[in-house]
Order: C-alpha cells, then sequence, then structure tokens
C-alpha cells in the first residue's frame, strides 16, 4: 500500500514538473516573441537615411501643405515625413531610392513663381468723349493675392459717450474712400487667370436730413475672374455715374516681368 502511495506521488510530480515546464516555455517564448517585434517597430530600418530638404519657393502656408500631400501621396507609406515650418524644411526618413524619388518631387513642385505687372486703367467718358484717364500698376507673384489702395479715410461719428464730470466724447469710424484694387494670378493649362475686384468709392455731395456728420458713400464694385494674355488690354466692365452723362471703363493689361 504505501509503495503505491509513493508511486503515485512521484507520478504527480512529474505531471506537475511537465506542467511548469511547458508553462515556463510558453512564457519564455512570448518574451522572445515580444523583443523582437517591439524594440523593431521603435527603431527605424538599419537601411534608411534621414534627409533634410529645403524649401526655397514656398512662402504661403497653403502651399508647404500642398508639397506634404503630394509626398505622403507619392512615397511610400512607410516612409516619415517631419515638416519643419520655421525653417521652411522638410525631414524625411526613407531609403535611398526613397529619398532619390523625394528630391524629383520636391524639384518639380517648388518652382520660382512668375512675377507680372498688372496696370488698371480709369477711363472716364462724357457723351462719348474722354475727359479723364487714371493708370495704377500693381506687381503680382503667380498664386498670391495682391491689395493695392489708394484715397482717403473719412471720418464717421457712430456714437458718443460722456460721464457725469466730462462732456460727450464722440466715438469715431474711419472709412476708406478712394480705389480698391485686389488681384490674384494663377497660371494654368489655359493661361494666367486673374481673379479681380476693384472697388470705387466716394462722398456724395447730398447728405440725408440725420445732421451733417453723416455722410453718404457712393460706392461702384467690378468683381470677375478673366483669363489673360501677356501685352494684350482686356476690358473688364464699364459703369455710369449716376446722375450725370459720365460712365467710367476699366481696363487691364498684364506684363511678365520675370
Amino acid at each position: 500500500m504505501k509503495s503505491n502511495c509513493e508511486g503515485r506521488g512521484r507520478w504527480g510530480m512529474k505531471v506537475a514538473r511537465g506542467v511548469l515546464g511547458v508553462a515556463l516555455v510558453l512564457a519564455l517564448s512570448g518574451w522572445s516573441a515580444w523583443a523582437q517585434t517591439e524594440p523593431a517597430a521603435a527603431k527605424p530600418s538599419p537601411d534608411t537615411v534621414l534627409q533634410t530638404f529645403y524649401l526655397n519657393n514656398v512662402s504661403q502656408q497653403s502651399d508647404a501643405t500642398e508639397v506634404l500631400t503630394v509626398l505622403r501621396n507619392m512615397l511610400d507609406p512607410r516612409v516619415k515625413i517631419y515638416p519643419v515650418t520655421n525653417q521652411s524644411a522638410i525631414m524625411i526618413r526613407a531609403t535611398p531610392d526613397q529619398l532619390v524619388l523625394a528630391q524629383k518631387l520636391l524639384s518639380d513642385l517648388d518652382r520660382p513663381k512668375r512675377t507680372y505687372r498688372l496696370t488698371y486703367t480709369m477711363t472716364e467718358m462724357d457723351s462719348g468723349k474722354r475727359i479723364g484717364v487714371q493708370h495704377f500698376a500693381m506687381i503680382v507673384v503667380a498664386g498670391q493675392r495682391t491689395l493695392l489702395k489708394q484715397g482717403s479715410r473719412v471720418p464717421v461719428t457712430t456714437g458718443s459717450s460722456h460721464t457725469d464730470s466730462s462732456s460727450p466724447q464722440n466715438q469715431v469710424q474711419y472709412l476708406d474712400v478712394g480705389m480698391n484694387f485686389d488681384a490674384q494670378l494663377d497660371e494654368s493649362m489655359n493661361g494666367v487667370r486673374l481673379r479681380t475686384k476693384v472697388e470705387q468709392s466716394s462722398v456724395a455731395e447730398e447728405r440725408p436730413g440725420l445732421g451733417l456728420q453723416d455722410p453718404v458713400i457712393r460706392q461702384t464694385m467690378l468683381e470677375g475672374t478673366s483669363f489673360l494674355t501677356a501685352g494684350k488690354p482686356l476690358m473688364l466692365g464699364s459703369a455710369d455715374v449716376p446722375g450725370s452723362t459720365r460712365h467710367y471703363d476699366v481696363e487691364v493689361v498684364m506684363e511678365l516681368v520675370k
């Protein structure tokens, strides 16, 4: 009886040792798999190289965003791209062949933008006769917006405030009166596209019955999109002057500077 109990005891110990051995093997194999995969995901591949590319002709955030979008779509998804905004640079970690492709893409995208001169001509006509001509010229870089203003700032009283110990203080707001030009040129396959707005404003002679400090601002605005050819004038539009026989013709001509 005693020998049977001892045999069962030795058999039970062997089973326990076997289970413990299997558990230890599984644990060690799991740790080994983690050790092989986890650091590999954290460390860069040994065949990749980190290189910095500087953008020489990108001056707007929207242009830099478009360049990054193209790089992320065209390069291998495993390529790491790090923009450095304050340095106008892009850091790329990739294999040598992917870096060559990135260099080619950046050479195609980061190109100098052309500069143009826009000359607006305002011609005042009265009964078919030219009685005045004004020219306004501005330098425009392709893809960028340019503004030109000429005129005066007219004060307008918007309210007043006072305390018991002081006299009333008028609250004044200034309005820009004169000529305003807003232009943006974009180069495309069909030519050079101009998106522009021409605005003319002036103080009318008549005044409402609310007081002498309430001016009436007369305003004419022309806004549209056109395709331009270098050296060829384009008529943008014409506007009549209310209460008279006069009208203004608005014309623009584009010249390539560089």
